[in-house]
């Protein structure tokens, strides 16, 4: 099993700045993706960004610009860098890996961080 530990979440005013991280734990396995979603209150999950194991990264529209996925290789960890916050980011951001463990492919998600921008 993969097991996933956010941090970084919190409360912001607008324009503000915040880092997300998510490390990835377990054994024997092998991370072919790994990402960010969010759900805002009343809203359907949409994924923020990502970026694979061979580093090309995808980002929504509406975060282009602002927000950063990194990965550092050697300690499993993702972030996600978000500046010129706007209150339409505030929600619970999770952090998502697709990975092989054995011989199959999962879906593994984080428990999830409140980020909250005020205006």
């Amino acid at each position: 099993q993969v097991q996933l530990v956010e941090s970084g979440g919190g409360l912001v005013q607008a324009g503000g700045s915040l880092r997300l991280s998510c490390a990835a734990s377990g054994s024997a396995f092998s991370i072919n993706r790994m990402g960010w979603y969010r759900q805002a209150p009343g809203k359907q999950r949409e994924l923020v960004a990502y970026i694979t194991s061979g580093g090309i990264t995808n980002y929504v529209d509406s975060v282009k610009g602002r927000f950063t996925i990194s990965r550092d290789i050697a300690k499993n960890t993702v972030y996600l860098q978000m500046i010129s916050l706007k209150p339409e980011d505030t929600a619970v951001y999770y952090c998502n890996a697709n990975a092989w463990y054995g011989s199959r492919r999962s879906d593994y998600w984080g428990q999830g961080t409140q980020v909250t921008v005020s205006s």
